[in-house]
Order: structure tokens, then C-alpha cells, then sequence
């Protein structure tokens, strides 16, 4: 893997299964996280937005939806709306769009994904957790392609198989990890310090 630049922001998408996933994984994060971590998690279009407020409760990172012309920031966690596809502009804010589908989702992780790696290139780390269909696959494929960090979900270790098995169709991860293993590796590679 070529030398990596500071990491600017994670990505991370998840859809069957991903409820329970983001809840052990975001719950072992630090407070003081380095970075911002934009999550798309397939959601019912008809979702009241009470995911970040449960999610609140599981984390002491501070957890919302995303909104339109927001500059992430460490030690938060952005959801995509229900309904919305939640892109990254390239100046690094967020945009939100009502665009149709892709893969069936709104919001779509490859829509995320595809844009975040235009706007930060090798400073993005993109994560594909548990879910069905492939939605993601081709959007880690442009992180990878971007120099990015690209992290997929043991299959063996995800509740639901078919994205991470999508995933490692289209790439060869620099992780193949299971989710217990995932945040000492997100913490790692936002330390600006050697292990």
C-alpha cells in the first residue's frame, strides 16, 4: 500500500444487519475521534430520524443527520436522511439529494462513497459492512482507485453476506476484517503518530 496521507474522513455503509453493527462499532470509538465518519444505512424512506438519537445513546460520539452545506467535523458522526442520497461537494461540505435511486437505495453508499473519494482522493478511508444487494461495491472501487484505504467486512463475520461479497468482487481490500477487530483498526489509522 503506497504511503498514506492524513486521513480527512471515513466513510462507512451498511444495510441489512448494519442497525446492530454500527451500535458495537460506534459505541467502541473514542470521544475525541480524529476524523468525521459519513454513514449511509439503508433506511425505510418513511424513517422519522430518530436513528441519530438512539444512536446518540450507544456512543460518546455525537451522532446526526447530515445536513445540506455542513463541513464535517471530528468526534462526529454524519448520517444520510431517510430518503436522501448524502453526497460530499468538493470542498469537503455535504450536499443532500433527492436523485433517483442507485441499486435500489436512497440514500445509496456507492453515491456516497463515489463522491467522498473525488473530494479527498487518498485522505478517505471508505468501510462496507453487513447488508444485501451490492450496493457499495463500485463505489469503493473509485476510493481504491482514488488511493483511498478500502475496508470490507469478513463476510464470514457479517449478518448479512452480500454486500461484503459484492464488495470483494470488485476489490481487493487493503482490510478484510471482522467488526469486533474494526475500531482498534479505525483508530490506528487516525493516529497521527507511529504504533
Amino acid at each position: 500500500m503506497p504511503e498514506q496521507l492524513p486521513l480527512r474522513a471515513m466513510v462507512l455503509g451498511a444495510s441489512t444487519g448494519g442497525v446492530a453493527a454500527l451500535k458495537g462499532l460506534l459505541g467502541a470509538l473514542p470521544e475525541v475521534f480524529p476524523v468525521p465518519i459519513l454513514i449511509v444505512l439503508h433506511i425505510s424512506p418513511e424513517a422519522e430520524g430518530t436513528l441519530a438519537a438512539l444512536m446518540n445513546e450507544w456512543t460518546p460520539l455525537r451522532v446526526k443527520e447530515a445536513d445540506a452545506d455542513e463541513l464535517p467535523q471530528p468526534g462526529t458522526a454524519y448520517l444520510a436522511p431517510a430518503n436522501y442520497h448524502l453526497q460530499v461537494e468538493p470542498d469537503g461540505r455535504l450536499s443532500l439529494s433527492t436523485d433517483p435511486p442507485v441499486h435500489f437505495a436512497r440514500p445509496s453508499v456507492d453515491v456516497l462513497f463515489e463522491t467522498a473519494a473525488a473530494a479527498h482522493g487518498p485522505a478517505l478511508a471508505g468501510i462496507l459492512l453487513t447488508g444485501g444487494g451490492s450496493d457499495g461495491s463500485l463505489g469503493l472501487k473509485c476510493i481504491q482507485k482514488g488511493g483511498g484505504i478500502t475496508i470490507v467486512q469478513d463476510p464470514r463475520d457479517a449478518e448479512c453476506d452480500a454486500m461484503p461479497l459484492a464488495a470483494l468482487r470488485q476489490v481487493t481490500p487493503d482490510y478484510l476484517i471482522s467488526l469486533a477487530e474494526l475500531p482498534g483498526l479505525m483508530i490506528r489509522l487516525t493516529c497521527p503518530y507511529p504504533q
